[in-house]
């Protein structure tokens, strides 16, 4: 039977300056003393939606782990700068529009917060947009990064990764404001884009859904955020150069970011490892934390 010492600790929700004007909020689970590993999230996501159980299996096997709001998302600054449907609809189609920010900015946020945390390099995991923003910090900060995990994310070429187009209205509607609209929403959304091998409860999809409105929804943030990663450069050719060991995790059912985004980063990594998962969709299911976790830790070890 595990004791209360067998817990990994947890800090409170901290906060931290990273430079220009933005503050990211963050939480640690494990002993300082762990590799320390950074877990970036995807668009929209707070860092709640890294799961407290997955946070905790990762301290225990040894990493100082690291969850933090993007700005633009939960308690982290709020940036500036609207964002039209209409540019939105054009960014999609590939058409010329100006980002608040880019994908570049939010990598440097990371690295940001690094330096404020006092560490020289970490294990970095990225989820969806958080991929992205993983794989530019690898690129553009080699040193920061011992090892890199791209989970159901790609490499920014518009061929590859592309959204299933049932999920274009959902995508481009409008979002509702009260509470119970957005948890509505947000249940039919992760039906939509969930794991159909691994199901969750609505029960725990709504209790999601309550805990990211009641920290604090940003609309405008999505949107701004949507536009950095629609405005993305293709890192193809750059991440041939990447040095670092690589895992890239896809799940074969995803509706979000097409399994070819998955494949395509592997291919453009020398010597990375792909997992595939049968049944996994753009969802982080229950039943698969003992997989990532220990595909984190292998990639890691090779560091």
């Amino acid at each position: 039977m595990a004791t209360a010492s067998d817990v990994p600790p947890v800090s409170a929700e901290l906060f931290a300056p990273v430079g220009g004007g933005v503050e990211l909020c963050y939480q640690t689970f494990g002993s300082p003393d762990g590799d320390p590993l950074l877990l970036v999230m995807g668009l929209g996501g707070p860092m709640t939606w890294w799961p407290v159980d997955l946070c905790r299996q990762l301290a225990e096997r040894g990493f100082f782990v690291i969850r933090y709001d993007n700005r633009d998302t939960g308690r982290s600054t709020r940036m500036e700068g609207r964002v039209s449907r209409g540019t939105l609809v054009r960014a999609f189609a590939g058409l010329p529009v100006r980002a608040p920010y880019t994908i570049a900015d939010l990598a440097h946020d990371a690295v940001g917060l690094l330096d404020h945390l006092g560490i020289p390099s970490a294990h970095v995991v990225g989820v969806s947009m958080g991929g992205m923003i993983a794989q530019t910090v690898a690129l553009d900060s080699p040193g920061r990064v011992r090892s890199l995990t791209s989970i159901m994310s790609t490499t920014g070429k518009r061929t590859v990764g592309w959204q299933h187009p049932s999920l274009l209205p959902s995508l481009l509607g409008r979002r509702g404001l009260g509470r119970e609209e957005y948890v509505a929403a947000s249940v039919t959304m992760s039906r939509l884009i969930g794991s159909p091998g691994y199901p969750e409860l609505e029960e725990s999809l709504r209790q999601r859904g309550y805990e990211t409105f009641d920290r604090g929804l940003n609309p405008a943030g999505v949107l701004r955020q949507m536009v950095a990663v629609l405005t993305q450069p293709d890192r193809g050719g750059r991440l041939r150069g990447l040095a670092v060991p690589t895992l890239v995790v896809h799940g074969l059912a995803d509706k979000m970011v097409h399994v070819s985004g998955g494949r395509a980063t592997s291919a453009a990594v020398p010597g990375s490892e792909l997992l595939l998962i049968d049944g996994m969709g753009h969802d982080l299911p229950v039943e698969l934390f003992e997989t990532l976790t220990a595909a984190i830790r292998r990639n890691a070890d090779r560091a």
